[in-house]
């Protein structure tokens, strides 16, 4: 079906946002305060920039709770070395922007971690304090904005989660999860970068690719028309209460749950098919109360330091450092890798992942039962 994306565009990524921004508009004050200025933050110094973190004394995060891909060993590590106090408050990608967004001067938080399909939306809007740290030459190109007002600090891939006390014979494949009974769990399309990215890896397994996601809908349809597609979250209490069978989500996030309740109990496997590998990027709020914190807590990310305890959290570093071999023997092998790519065209999926929403409303949704 052909359909008119350009009159569609802007309307869609309000979309994207927009109950987001009516749910947080409660969150502004009338308190008009003025963010501080931070001027060329590319020409500082890492040292300048810790000394002005500990003046400043906290940092407050979006998107960044403690049980994924390990950032309380992360903020840990942050708060005793910059003698910060620190609070996060979890939100999907799409609400920490909308929150940006909406509290401006009043900003009540520093740092977000937001999908990278997301980050780009943030830069647009001028919401983003651009800074590169020391370790910007180590990064993919494709995981890092030009200025850095975005960069990604590790990589996931989608996998497939699955209970074996619930499933007998745990799907290895998409052709394998679209011959069974049970329940497949997605989740928020319309809001996460996680649940979207899903649609992606569904579409690049059945010959689509970043500009045609139709394929992955047509899948996820299928699904829906059997009366097996679930909606619920994917999260370890629905999980340990027997909710979720099979779950698309990121590899790290497959671990995680599973080592929670109990790694024997589940099977994770990477789609023989093919998947695909993003990335999960920080955004520096431009009305940052704590600025040069949330600058100081980009630059440990991407340490080694910041690395490893990443990859605790079984998330796969951005970049090339070596584990610990305890670290390194947790994460799935690195052979079921081999059909997953990261995304190629990543302009073509910055358009689409804002159509997204509505398409999957429009050709997924409306067949669920």
């Amino acid at each position: 079906m052909k359909r008119k994306w350009s009159k569609t565009l802007k309307s869609i990524q309000a979309g994207v946002l927009g109950l987001s921004l009516l749910s947080l508009a409660a969150c502004s004050t009338n308190e008009k305060t003025v963010a501080p200025v931070v001027k060329n933050p590319n020409s500082l110094k890492v040292g300048e920039i810790e000394s002005k973190a500990k003046k400043e004394g906290a940092i407050n995060s979006v998107g960044m709770p403690d049980t994924w891909a390990n950032w309380g060993e992360t903020w840990g590590d942050v708060t005793k070395k910059y003698k910060l106090t620190h609070n996060d408050t979890d939100l999907s990608s799409a609400e920490e922007i909308a929150k940006f967004e909406s509290e401006k001067e009043n900003a009540s938080a520093d740092i977000g971690d937001v999908g990278i399909s997301f980050a780009p939306i943030a830069e647009q809007k001028k919401l983003t304090i651009p800074y590169k740290t020391s370790y910007w030459n180590e990064v993919p190109k494709w995981a890092k904005d030009d200025d850095g007002d975005w960069v990604a600090g590790y990589q996931g891939t989608i996998a497939f989660l699955t209970n074996k006390e619930l499933v007998k014979n745990p799907p290895k494949s998409w052709a394998d999860l679209l011959k069974g009974n049970y329940k497949v769990t997605v989740g928020d399309v319309q809001r996460g970068a996680q649940n979207q990215m899903a649609v992606l890896a569904a579409a690049i397994a059945n010959g689509g690719s970043e500009s045609n996601i139709e394929p992955g809908l047509k899948y996820f349809a299928k699904l829906a028309k059997q009366g097996r597609l679930s909606l619920t979250d994917a999260k370890p209490a629905n999980i340990e209460k027997g909710e979720v069978e099979v779950a698309i989500v990121w590899d790290f996030n497959a671990i995680g749950y599973a080592e929670q309740i109990n790694r024997k109990q589940f099977d994770i496997s990477i789609p023989k098919e093919g998947s695909v590998v993003s990335a999960y990027s920080t955004i520096i709020n431009k009305y940052a109360k704590h600025p040069y914190a949330a600058m100081a807590t980009r630059e440990y990310i991407l340490s080694d330091e910041g690395q490893i305890n990443l990859a605790k959290g079984f998330a796969r570093p951005i970049r090339d450092v070596q584990l610990p071999k305890e670290v390194a023997a947790k994460l799935v092998p690195n052979e079921e890798y081999k059909n997953a790519q990261p995304i190629k065209d990543y302009k073509a999926w910055e358009g689409t992942a804002k159509t997204l929403p509505q398409l999957w409303q429009e050709e997924v949704l409306v067949n669920v039962k």
